[in-house]
């Protein structure tokens, strides 16, 4: 059976791709991802875009960092985009890379309108964000039937940093399971919130660090003894959260360390849970 006939989108001069780059994991780029990244002149690329991906960079290639990192000096958002559209009046092709997807938790809604604006043509590539990628290569789905029926994403903070301007309480009524973004910094208040809204000190949590890389690192703790148990562990950004009966899944659902030798339970939800790995 011969193989459809598939024709990529031209990436013109001129023109800007806000590109998601998934968590990490090289092979999980989209095709318009990979392509978009030989075809490039100039790559602007945040801080979450792992090495692996930098590295399928052509040598002719510019490369020009943008990393945005909470509590370290960074770029501000509005010379981001000027920075984009210069290079795109320019004649470049402007690869704007991203962590993740550009559209979840990644600003490139902002940097679209900023686009559009000034007249510059852009497209728009999805990518795997890290709040459904990285819990897979983790073993936990974002979903299953026994558990929940809602996945809530949420960021750890609002647009001012801080985490006042979100209904943490209503959240803890309202969804199952919660996957939160850039959650660390603020895990203490989180956890009060959460505790405040109903749920159980007792409940699953996962720290997931340096989601789909080869430096991956998974903590399965509680709700209750997430402070002391991150800390313990020294896990620092950038991580993910996820809150649930989801959790409980990983023990039969680690497939990485599976890979490695270790026996998986067929029923891990009929099994008492286990708060480390």
């Amino acid at each position: 059976m011969s193989k459809p006939a598939f024709k990529f989108p031209e990436f013109e001069p001129g023109s800007v791709w806000l590109v998601g780059a998934g968590p990490g994991d090289p092979g999980l780029l989209t095709l318009h991802a990979a392509e978009a990244i030989q075809r490039a002149d100039v790559i602007v690329y945040d801080a979450l875009v792992s090495q692996s991906v930098l590295d399928l960079t052509p040598g002719e290639t510019t490369l020009e960092s943008a990393g945005k990192r909470g509590g370290t000096p960074s770029p501000k958002q509005a010379d981001i985009t000027l920075r984009l559209i210069q290079l795109a009046r320019e004649g470049k092709r402007v690869l704007r890379l991203k962590g993740g997807d550009p559209f979840v938790f990644g600003r490139g809604g902002e940097e679209a309108l900023g686009l559009v604006a000034a007249g510059i043509p852009f497209r728009i590539v999805p990518g795997i964000t890290a709040g459904i990628g990285g819990l897979a290569y983790a073993g936990i789905p974002a979903t299953h039937r026994d558990t929940n029926h809602i996945v809530t994403l949420v960021t750890g903070h609002d647009a001012s940093g801080e985490i006042a301007g979100i209904d943490w309480e209503a959240l803890a009524r309202g969804s199952q399971v919660l996957v939160l973004y850039m959650a660390l910094k603020h895990l203490s208040e989180i956890r009060a919130r959460l505790l405040s809204g109903g749920r159980r000190p007792e409940e699953p949590l996962a720290v997931v660090r340096q989601a789909t890389t080869q430096d991956q690192q998974v903590l399965v703790t509680t709700l209750g003894d997430c402070i002391d148990d991150v800390a313990e562990a020294g896990i620092q950004p950038p991580a993910l959260v996820v809150l649930g009966e989801v959790v409980r899944l990983r023990e039969g659902l680690d497939w990485l360390s599976a890979l490695d030798g270790r026996a998986l339970n067929p029923d891990p939800l009929a099994t008492p849970f286990k708060s480390s790995d």
